[in-house]
Order: C-alpha cells, then structure tokens, then sequence
C-alpha cells in the first residue's frame, strides 16, 4: 500500500483533492486507482472554463484493461488542466500524487470538502476493499 498524502481529501470512488489556497484546488486520482486500472493509455480532462458539480463525471482515464469516470470532488470551474498527460497518461501511473495531477478547479462552495474523507479515512476504505 503506497503512502497516502496527508494534505489530500478523496471521494469514495478514488478522486483526490488538494486545497491550494484562494479558493483553489488540485484533483487528480489515487494511487490505489491506477494500480487497480494499470497502464494508462489515454486521459481526456475537462476544458478550462467548464463549471463541474461535485460528484458528477469530469474527465475519463482510459487503460488497457477499462475506462473510467473521474468524478468532481467539489463544484467549480476549471482553471488550468495538466496538459501534459494527453502526450503522457502513464505520468499518472509514476506519480499519482505528483506530476501525475489532472486540473486545478476555483472551488465554488470550499464547504464541500467537508463531506470529503481524510487520510485516515479513505485508507480504512481501501482496507475494506481489499478484503
């Protein structure tokens, strides 16, 4: 199990957030959802200016083996997208956490984040899982 950054939040279906400061945040997918997904091949992001709700699809990381949603964390409007994955998906399999983030979001209610999990939180989630 890879270590779980503490300064993140996730959703139940593996999406992290990470609150930047003026209302700003960075969303990307866990670690734990590349690995289940394997080799990356594809990633399709939403575009900057789209306004995205908390919980609906946004973005599609596709694999050799499936492809699936990634859900918004929060509701907002999307500031900068990580351009880079369309050349290189796999950067979200080397560095989930990292390099391998996948847009940045205005968050329009930050009070959302409360219904997120923590750390400690979504790590019990994937123990869960694992049994």
């Amino acid at each position: 199990m890879s270590e779980i950054p503490g300064d993140l939040k996730f959703l139940k279906s593996h999406e992290w957030i990470r609150v930047e400061g003026g209302g700003k945040a960075t969303v990307g997918i866990s670690d734990h959802a590349q690995s289940l997904l394997g080799d990356l091949v594809y990633v399709e992001l939403p575009n900057v200016g789209d306004v995205i709700e908390a919980g609906n699809a946004c973005a599609v990381v596709e694999s050799v083996k499936a492809a699936s949603d990634v859900y918004a964390p929060v509701s907002g409007k999307v500031i900068e997208v990580n351009a880079a994955l369309a050349d290189k998906p796999e950067t979200i399999n080397e560095d989930p956490y990292g390099d391998g983030w996948m847009f940045v979001i205005e968050m329009s209610d930050p009070d959302q984040l409360s219904e997120l999990l923590g750390p400690d939180d979504y790590a019990e989630l994937l123990e869960q899982e694992d049994h």
